[in-house]
């Protein structure tokens, strides 16, 4: 089989960073970006390019992947997590912050690095199996995981004249520095490199979809169908 080139978002920690190590271990060419100079400045020597860049600064993308050539897989996994405390108090500078850098952020990274994928490469999502179920306190993570899923929904059927996939990831609890934050129950949580292991063996697949762990993901799909009232009512239980 030919090396692949494999472009990575948040590469320097949590999925993304156990999605850097495994595809290395492979042997695929690996591109890291990251903001932190520093974490990419250490992966270097075993990448086969590193870009830094705040993804939410158009300039920044554009100057730091211009010379970036073919992508075979491009994946977007960088993302942030936080939370409205107080709904009636509603944080909208916290909402935009996260819609931005999210979701807005996506279309930037897809304008300067989608037309780099090869004819038959793909394009991956990491999205949130927290768009399965709402959940308090979510509004703003929850709404721009739902965007990433309609997104790459929408341009996967885009795309088939190019002969480029789209694979959307839900994935659970995931520990990583983001989830370390949690306060609340985390059931089925796994590690990252257990994580990254399921993707890497999903985008192989080129599968459309892919979620994990099943046991929470088919647990909350099956609750979904349920009434509202009784969800609603498991959802906010303490």
């Amino acid at each position: 089989m030919s090396t692949k080139t494999v472009l990575i978002t948040g590469a320097t920690s949590g999925i993304g960073a156990a999605l850097f190590e495994q595809y290395t271990q492979n042997g695929e060419q690996v591109i890291a970006c990251g903001r932190d100079k520093t974490k990419l400045a250490a992966i270097a020597e075993r990448a086969y390019q590193t870009c830094s860049f705040d993804m939410t600064v158009p300039h920044e993308i554009a100057d730091a992947t211009q010379h970036i050539n073919l992508i075979d897989i491009l994946i977007l996994n960088a993302g942030n997590c936080r939370y409205i405390d107080n709904a009636k108090a509603f944080d909208g500078e916290l909402f935009s912050d996260v819609i931005s850098t999210n979701l807005t952020a996506l279309g930037w990274l897809l304008q300067y690095l989608l037309p780099k994928v090869s004819s038959g490469g793909q394009v991956v999502f990491v999205s949130s199996s927290a768009t399965i179920l709402p959940f308090p306190r979510s509004e703003a993570y929850g709404a721009s995981k739902a965007g990433i899923d309609y997104l790459a929904n929408s341009l996967r059927f885009d795309l088939v004249e190019e002969e480029i996939d789209v694979t959307l990831i839900h994935p659970g609890f995931v520990k990583t520095p983001l989830t370390d934050k949690n306060t609340f129950n985390m059931p089925f949580l796994i590690t990252s490199e257990e994580a990254a292991k399921r993707m890497i063996k999903g985008i192989d697949k080129r599968k459309k979809y892919l979620h994990f762990p099943k046991r929470l993901t088919f647990l909350l799909k099956f609750i979904s169908f349920l009434p509202s009232s009784l969800w609603q009512a498991l959802i906010t239980r303490k």
